[in-house]
Formats: C-alpha cells, structure tokens, sequence
C-alpha cells in the first residue's frame, strides 16, 4: 500500500521551495536515493504541504513558530535552514532577536547562545 499522496506532495514542494528556495529544494530532492526518497517525500507532503499547506497561519508567523521550537529541540542545522525561510517570509533581525530571547528563557542561555551563533552567521550571509 502506498501512502504517496500527489496532490499533497506537489502543494508541499510548492510551499517548500518558497521558503526554503528552490536550489536547496531540489538538490534534497535530487540527493534523496531508494532508502531516502520515501522520507524526502513523506516529509514534504505532510510537513510542507499538510502542515504549511493551509491559510490559518501565515508563512511569517508559521517561520517564527518553527523557529522558537527547533531552536527549544535545539535542531541547530534545521534551525539555520529555517532562519533563511524565515528571512524570506518576512522575519525581521529585530524579530529573530526576540525569538532566540524566549528560547533563552524557556530552554537556557546555552540554548540562546547558539541560536544567536546561527542566526549571526545567517543575517552576515545576508548582509543583514
């Protein structure tokens, strides 16, 4: 039984390259082999195109939720991923700042301080 849904996965791919950017998508995607493919996929049908795929809560405010909690799992490679989409839906320096601040009082300076690492090594790249 295959659990492959088109329709989700092409609306996921959607909002996953609009985020995250084409380029990084597609070198995933293209990266992925017989043992990886069913995860690439699975993962941007459900996440992508199930979880960002309505109208609820807006790209910005989806970026900003994702990057409060990775950073609490403390997902630093993922958290650097999402800092970039969030820049791209519309996060602000001001805001990343706040974010890595509840991180900080939620789950430890530790935990802030290497968001802060991250976020200063993305807005540089950014020329923010």
């Amino acid at each position: 039984m295959s659990t492959f849904d088109e329709d989700l996965f092409l609306k996921g791919l959607e909002q996953r390259k609009a985020t995250l950017g084409a380029e990084y998508v597609e070198k995933n995607l293209e990266a992925a082999d017989d043992f990886t493919r069913p995860f690439q996929e699975a993962m941007t049908a459900w996440c992508w195109g199930f979880g960002w795929g309505d109208d609820v809560i807006d790209p910005k405010t989806r970026s900003m939720m994702n990057l409060a909690m990775i950073g609490a799992l403390g997902k630093m490679t993922e958290w650097e991923i999402h800092c970039r989409g969030a820049l791209t839906n519309g996060v602000t320096k001001d805001e990343i700042r706040a974010i890595i601040h509840v991180v900080g009082i939620y789950c430890g300076v530790p935990q802030s301080l290497e968001c802060f690492r991250v976020a200063k090594k993305v807005l540089e790249e950014k020329g923010l």
